[in-house]
């Protein structure tokens, strides 16, 4: 074999690597896609308690997720199959959009239904996925935490969408639990430029639901238990 056809097998070789790479990538992709549709669907469910009714409706509304939350399951393990052994970070850009908000989602089906904030543990639980690094396909603390700034702005417009529903109790429940989801966020000394810029925007979302509450109070609207 001469020097030519030699640098050719090389390159050869690096061409047929970077072929099962760009197929394995496509694999991921088409995962996620499906992924991501099955939480466009939780979410669109979840969006009926901001209607008139939405109150009255909340067990309901959340029980009519949990097919979708066994679909992601599903599907998050699906993924973790297709994923080289030790190779998580080389490829997480793919799916960590749709894990953060499958987060968020399990966050808010959590608060709507408990009206408490959901563990780190039991997100992983209702979307299937690890906690460790060293146990497989895990969701990192970062992208659990993004998925608390999301649900805390989902509160915030539930909170003003509660009274024009004429339900005056919501808001004040919302007004305590962020403020303490807020408190909690500054004990932390966050280094990740993107939830630090989204933890930034909590005060808005917190200032939104005071607002509310200042606006009932004015008007004599606010409950006399919450007082």
């Amino acid at each position: 074999m001469d020097a030519l056809e030699s640098v050719t097998g090389v390159f050869a070789d690096f061409q047929s690597y970077f072929n099962k790479e760009q197929d394995l990538r496509e694999e991921i992709r088409s995962t996620v896609r499906e992924l991501e549709q099955t939480a466009r669907e939780i979410h669109a469910i979840l969006q009926r308690v901001h209607q008139k009714d939405g109150s009255q409706n909340v067990v309901e509304i959340c029980k009519s997720t949990e097919p979708y939350f066994e679909t992601a399951r599903k599907q998050f393990q699906e993924l973790s199959a297709k994923i080289p052994e030790n190779q998580y970070y080389r490829f997480n850009d793919h799916w960590k959009y749709a894990l953060q908000k499958l987060s968020f989602l399990s966050a808010l089906v959590t608060y709507l239904k408990t009206e408490k904030l959901v563990s780190r543990e039991e997100t992983a639980a209702m979307i299937g996925v690890k906690l460790q690094q060293k146990d497989g396909f895990h969701m990192d603390l970062d992208d659990y935490l993004i998925g608390l700034l999301q649900m805390a702005s989902e509160l915030s417009r539930l909170a003003v969408n509660s009274v024009t529903a004429g339900d005056f109790h919501r808001p004040m429940r919302i007004s305590k639990f962020v403020a303490e989801l807020d408190a909690g966020f500054r004990l932390l000394n966050l280094k990740n430029d993107t939830l630090r810029k989204r933890f930034d925007g909590l005060k808005y979302d917190l200032k939104k639901v005071e607002e509310v509450v200042y606006d009932l109070t004015i008007r004599g609207l606010k409950p006399v238990e919450e007082t």
